[in-house]
């Protein structure tokens, strides 16, 4: 076998792993693009229900409904009886924003819990209960709510995990294949990161699904509760983060010739998969969210990975510490620019508005956040412009400088990792803008009429009500004169009545009204059916804060 021969193997060798990367990039990203919905989606809120909340029903209803903000999946519906015993909502029908839930038998009775458990579009479930009575009200049957601090905890540790495997593993493969040169050093820490990763993405899965089912850990052996994980969006996230390990893996230990193409496939798989669900690819507008997610984590893995190895290799005053240095402060301005912009983006579409920064706990979060990236920023800053230009020259102390300096930078990396693992659990104030801008929503059902009123936002503060106004059989009522009443006599409020108009659309309103505090409100509607008739409705309505 000649030389020539042997050459052209080679090369035909590397043009095939070149073309398998490449396309493994390409996959990568037109995943992330057919992962975009169709339209955009929030945290899902409820934002309506049949029974209202708080409801006293002559009779058990024959079906229950909830609304949300957006579509949602069943993960666990549960009715407690007065007596405490529960049972399981296993028929239910999906319309829309809507579930529809068939009563399992009839009621007695007594105080109801409807309990449900969904998931919602970003991948992250959502929970909650109503209180419904037949015909008198009893005491409420027990239903246990607790946080459980050890799945938390358990979430949080995996995400963290994820994200050393992803940004410092992966990363740190696409430093070593692209910008030490050759260098060795914290070679090994990048292949430990990349296990790390691999473990908190297969536990991640196993610990989405015990969240969403809203089961202990004990059960996390259970099947079911690996395919509700894998069945959610956050599936794709820990599909695609597998891929991407791997990819950076085979970079480190394969042949060199394979090492870029692998290593920049990774990289670009670290991007797609934080860009496959999660709080911030869910938001609006998804042409512009998700990108900016890509883009965030790319630029994230590109610092974060080069930081271990260059480090060490100015430690050890290795001949590649130079050129590895030379090369990465050469191409981090324009990486940072990258990964700030991005960052500002979806930090102004989460928060929506600055009082948020204080008044919610993703917020504070990204506070904190924040003052580690000042800290950060800064610290490289000096490093960039006050020590890299010695530090390249050759200059021993220097280098022993950068390097202590660059190991701070790690320890704040990790501290940023920890922080954003945290919004885990915090609905981000564009999906809880969101919820509080949904109506309040009640049916009122009388022999001789009935009337569907929406009370727009549902929170207290300056609203405008909706009417629908029909005969107790559903048709048409022309009603000649219509007054909404709003009373809440256990904060001493006075009955506001303010009378509706019509504005041609085949319904009643009022604007200009003021719900002054929140609470379950007691609404009537007077309706003036004649001359000589009036009908009046009520029903309670809750007015969120």
């Amino acid at each position: 076998m000649n030389a020539a021969f042997v050459l052209e193997q080679a090369c035909t060798i590397h043009r095939s792993v070149g073309r398998l990367a490449a396309g493994l990039l390409l996959g990568f990203l037109l995943l992330a693009a057919a992962l975009m919905p169709d339209r955009a989606f929030a945290h899902a809120a409820l934002i309506k229900t049949d029974p209202a909340d708080g409801a006293v029903l002559a009779q058990a209803p024959a079906r229950f409904s909830l609304t949300f903000s957006e579509p949602v999946s069943p993960l666990v519906l549960t009715l407690v009886k007065p007596d405490g015993t529960p049972l399981a909502l296993t028929s239910f029908r999906l319309g829309d924003q809507t579930v529809e839930i068939d009563t399992p038998q009839t009621l007695g009775p007594g105080t109801h819990v409807l309990s449900w458990r969904v998931i919602s579009a970003d991948g992250h479930p959502v929970g909650g209960s109503l209180l419904f009575s037949i015909g008198a009200p009893s005491a409420p049957p027990a239903v246990p709510e607790f946080v459980d601090w050890r799945l938390r905890s358990a979430i949080w540790l995996g995400k963290v995990f994820l994200y050393i495997g992803l940004f410092l593993g992966v990363g740190g493969a696409f430093a070593f294949a692209w910008l030490a040169g050759g260098g060795q050093a914290g070679r090994r820490f990048v292949i430990a990161a990349i296990p790390c990763g691999l473990i908190g993405a297969s536990l991640s899965l196993g610990l989405q699904g015990l969240d969403a089912l809203g089961a202990p850990l004990s059960h996390l052996a259970q099947p079911v509760i690996w395919r509700t994980g894998l069945g959610t969006s956050f599936g794709w996230t820990v599909l695609i983060a597998l891929m991407a390990l791997g990819l950076g893996l085979l970079s480190l230990v394969g042949p060199r010739a394979t090492a870029k193409p692998f290593a920049l496939a990774g990289l670009a798989g670290v991007g797609a998969a934080l860009a496959a669900s999660g709080h911030a690819s869910a938001a609006e507008p998804q042409w512009l969210t998700r990108p900016m997610v890509f883009l965030h984590g790319v630029g994230i893995a590109f610092w974060a990975g080069a930081l271990m190895p260059l480090g060490l290799a100015l430690k050890g005053q290795s001949a590649e510490a130079a050129p590895f240095l030379r090369r990465f402060s050469w191409l981090i301005l324009p990486v940072v620019a990258v990964l700030a912009a991005a960052g500002i983006v979806l930090a102004v579409i989460q928060v929506q508005t600055p009082t948020a920064l204080v008044d919610t706990a993703y917020g504070r979060l990204l506070l904190i956040k924040l003052g580690l990236l000042v800290f950060l920023f800064t610290l490289a800053a000096v490093n960039r412009w006050k020590l890299t230009a010695s530090a390249e020259a050759g200059a021993t102390e220097v280098q022993r400088r950068l390097s202590r300096s660059i190991g701070v930078e790690m320890l704040i990396v990790l501290a940023i990792f920890g922080v954003a693992a945290g919004w885990r659990f915090t609905p981000p104030p564009r999906a809880l803008a969101i919820a509080a801008g949904q109506p309040a929503s009640v049916h009122i059902h009388a022999l001789k009429a009935m009337a569907d009123l929406s009370i727009t936002p549902g929170h207290a503060g300056p609203v405008a009500a909706s009417m629908i106004i029909m005969t107790g059989d559903f048709g048409p009522l022309d009603a000649k004169e219509v007054t909404l009443v709003l009373s809440k006599p256990d904060s001493g409020i006075e009955p506001l009545k303010r009378a509706a108009t019509k504005p041609g659309d085949g319904s009643w309103r009022v604007d200009n009204l003021v719900i002054p505090v929140p609470g379950k409100w007691t609404v009537r509607i007077d309706i003036l059916v004649s001359d000589f008739e009036m009908v009046k409705i009520e029903a309670p309505i809750d007015i969120r804060p």
